[in-house]
C-alpha cells in the first residue's frame, strides 16, 4: 500500500515501474542493503556482491558473462556499443513503439535533439512483419551490428512477439551475422531465467534492470566472453565503459536479495496470480494484454480511467499497466480485480 499527502491509501499496481517485485519496503531486501551499507556504500574496486550477482544471473539465464551499470538505459546502449564493438559494423535494427529508454539511438528519430548520424544508424521497423524484416536484412545485413528487440513491449501495448516472428529473428540475425540484442528490462521478471526462455530462442546480448536492483538503480548485461571480452580493462582497444556508482555493494546486495527471493515457485505463483487476474477482467468485458504478472488495459478513456482507479484505491501506470508483486495478496487482487471492473463500467456510462 501507498499512502500519499492526503492521507489516501492505494494498492500500487506501478510499483516503480515494475522495478518492486517484492513489493516496498520488503524486510529481507532492507536488511541486506543496510549490511552493506554498513561496510561501505561505494568503492573503486569490485565486491563480492558484485561477483555474486553476476553468479546469480548466469546460473538464471544461461548466459555467461555480466557487467553491470545503473540504469536499464544504460544497459541497453551498453548493449548496443558491445554489438558494435564486436562485429565491427555500425547499424542497429530496432522495432516501431518499443521503449529501450532515453538514449539516442532508441528515442522517437523525430524527437529534437538527435543527430542526423543517429538517425541514419538505426533501422526502425513494425514489430512482428517478417517480410520487412527480411527483405531490410537482405539490403543491409551485412552492416547490421544487432537486431534490438523487447519481446513484450509495454509502450507498445503489452503484446507478446509471436514465436515464429522470434524464431525468424534468431535465424536472420545468424544469417547474417549480425547479434540478436533482446532488452529484458521489464519482461526478466516473467520467466525464472528471463522471458526468452518462454521462446526457446538465445539471444547474443541481453539487457537487465527493473528487479535486480532490489529497488536501488542497476542495469546490467550479459553475453557470453567471445562479446564481453572487448569490455576487458587495460587492453588497448577496450570498450570505454563505467560509472562512479557502478555495481555499488548496497544495489548488488539488495538486488541478490530479491532475485534469491524470487525463485522458480514464486515466479510460477505470481505468474499464475497475473494470468487468473487478466482471465477474470477479460471474462468481465476489460480489454487487457500482457503476460504473467504484468497486465496492460487497453481503452481510449485511460486518464479518466487512470484518476477513477487512484480515488478508489489502485495505483496503475499512466497506459494502464498494473504490475503485480509477491507483497499482493488474494485480498488485494480481488480489490484490483474489483476497482477497475468497477472504474470501466463507470466510463462507459458517462
Amino acid at each position: 500500500m501507498v499512502v500519499d499527502a492526503n492521507g489516501h491509501s492505494v494498492i500500487d499496481c506501478n510499483n516503480n515501474y515494475t522495478s518492486l517485485i517484492h513489493g516496498h519496503a520488503n524486510a529481507e531486501i532492507l536488511d541486506a542493503a543496510f549490511g552493506a551499507a554498513r561496510q561501505g556504500t561505494a568503492f573503486g574496486l569490485p565486491t563480492r556482491y558484485e561477483v555474486d550477482m553476476a553468479e546469480c544471473l548466469a546460473e538464471r539465464t544461461g548466459i555467461q558473462q555480466w557487467r553491470f551499470c545503473n540504469s536499464g538505459t544504460e544497459a541497453v546502449l551498453m548493449m548496443l556499443r558491445a554489438a558494435r564493438a564486436h562485429t565491427g559494423r555500425d547499424l542497429i535494427i530496432r522495432f516501431e513503439g518499443s521503449y529501450h529508454g532515453t538514449g539516442d539511438e532508441v528515442s522517437d528519430q523525430h524527437s529534437l535533439g538527435l543527430a542526423v548520424s543517429t538517425r541514419q544508424s538505426v533501422i526502425v521497423l513494425p514489430q512482428g512483419d517478417i517480410e520487412a524484416l527480411t527483405d531490410t536484412m537482405r539490403r543491409v545485413g551485412d552492416k547490421t551490428a544487432a537486431i534490438l528487440i523487447d519481446l513484450m513491449p509495454n509502450r507498445a501495448g503489452l503484446r507478446p512477439a509471436e514465436p515464429e516472428f522470434v524464431n525468424e529473428l534468431r535465424k536472420l540475425a545468424d544469417q547474417h551475422g549480425a547479434l540478436l540484442a533482446v532488452d529484458e528490462v521489464i519482461s526478466l521478471r516473467l520467466h525464472w531465467g528471463g522471458f526468452h526462455k518462454h521462446y526457446d530462442v538465445e539471444p547474443d546480448l541481453i539487457s537487465a534492470g527493473k528487479i535486480i536492483g532490489g529497488g536501488f538503480p542497476a542495469g546490467a548485461i550479459g553475453g557470453s566472453s567471445a562479446i564481453l571480452k572487448s569490455f576487458r580493462p587495460g587492453d588497448d582497444r577496450s570498450v570505454m565503459w563505467g560509472g562512479t556508482f557502478t555495481a555499488n555493494p548496497v544495489t548488488m546486495a539488495a538486488g541478490l536479495t530479491a532475485m534469491r527471493l524470487y525463485d522458480k515457485a514464486s515466479v510460477a505463483a505470481l505468474n499464475a496470480a497475473g494470468d487468473r487476474l487478466r482471465g477474470e477482467l477479460q471474462s468481465a468485458g476489460v480489454a487487457v494484454n500482457g503476460f504473467g504478472s504484468l497486465l496492460r488495459i487497453s481503452t481510449t478513456g485511460m486518464p479518466s480511467l487512470w484518476w477513477k482507479l487512484y480515488n478508489q484505491g489502485v495505483l496503475a501506470g499512466t497506459n494502464g499497466l498494473l504490475a503485480l508483486s509477491t507483497a499482493m495478496s488474494e485480498e488485494h487482487l480481488s480489490r484490483i480485480q474489483d476497482t477497475v471492473v468497477k472504474s470501466m463500467t463507470q466510463i462507459h456510462d458517462e
